[in-house]
């Protein structure tokens, strides 16, 4: 006891730390037990449903029937689907000679130059319908199946950019295939297209963007999926009411007769000899103002860039059902 008076604040140190230890270790235990309670609930309901998953349906001719029918549902929209896409599924890929890819790369190549040409839009320098890098050298002779499919399927994306009035195609990007590496593409077990994709920027007027984007979905024997699309103004700074200039109209000079001594100013009483001496002439109409010219200078009459990430699919073989 005499130390205990002689050391109060240590002895009153000491004994709030121990009954704090044991309501720390009265509620660790507390908690402890809750957990295991709750583990216990958990792995008990986990494995009655493992349990109810094994399980066969219960032997009910009703149940049996109604798996049956939804399965055969299930075949029939699957079978229906994949008949669908059979426009867009090529036909087996064969590879031909580097030599021979080269031969219609070119070919492709100088219809889209063409085509470009005679439709006033400007192309960016060197293209060569996105393969530039086989202007020099010869594709592999594994990879110029796939090549030659995605050739004309970029062919068919630029003849519908040339047709729709683009003013210029900017860039035209073609990521590497895994053929043109020397590897082999093994498609997953749930696929059942393989994507090729491109990226293309190009700018025009908003009818020329909208008839290239209509005409994605007419590409006769690919399906394209659009998987990203940016759309800016050619100016960044929105057109300002200075910058209109609207026509001032005139008035129509009207001459006077050259034997009128009044100026053409017809006297009280001499209306009836007036109209009786020349005869009615219609009046000219009104010139009209182009309200199309002056929109454009007030709404702006910039063109429009876009860049456009797609994917042109081919589609695999049909998937046989179990």
């Amino acid at each position: 006891m005499s130390w205990i008076k002689d050391n109060k604040f240590l002895a009153a140190l000491s004994g709030g730390t121990l009954v704090a230890l044991v309501l720390l270790y009265v509620a660790g235990s507390k908690g402890a037990t809750q957990y295991d309670l709750a583990k216990a609930d958990f792995d008990s309901a986990a494995q009655e449903a493992s349990a109810f998953e094994r399980l066969p349906l219960y032997p009910k001719r009703e149940n049996l029937d109604g798996k049956i029918k939804a399965l055969d549902e299930y075949r029939k929209a699957t079978e229906a689907l994949q008949a669908g896409f059979e426009g867009f599924r090529p036909e087996e890929l064969k590879n031909v000679s580097p030599a021979e890819f080269t031969n219609r790369l070119k070919a492709a190549n100088d219809e889209v130059r063409k085509a470009f040409d005679d439709a006033g839009t400007q192309v960016p320098e060197p293209f060569f319908c996105g393969f530039e890098k086989y202007k020099t050298i010869l594709a592999q002779g594994k990879a110029t199946g796939i090549l030659d499919f995605q050739l004309k399927g970029t062919k068919n994306l630029m003849l519908a950019l040339a047709e729709s009035g683009a003013t210029e195609l900017i860039n035209l990007h073609r990521p590497v295939l895994a053929e043109e590496e020397g590897k082999e593409f093994k498609p997953q077990a749930s696929d059942v297209a393989r994507k090729l994709p491109l990226e293309i920027t190009f700018k025009g007027s908003e009818k020329a963007v909208g008839g290239f984007l209509s005409s994605l979905v007419k590409t006769d024997g690919y399906y394209a999926v659009i998987r990203c699309l940016r759309v800016t103004n050619e100016k960044e700074d929105p057109p300002r009411a200075a910058d209109a200039k609207f026509d001032r109209p005139t008035a129509p000079d009207v001459e006077a007769p050259a034997d009128d001594a009044f100026g053409g100013f017809v006297l009280p009483g001499d209306e009836a000899t007036t109209e009786e001496a020349a005869p009615a002439e219609e009046s000219a109409p009104a010139p009209v103002a182009d309200s199309s010219r002056i929109l454009s200078q007030v709404l702006g009459n910039e063109e429009l860039q876009v860049f456009l990430r797609l994917d042109l699919m081919q589609f695999l073989p049909a998937k046989k059902l179990p």
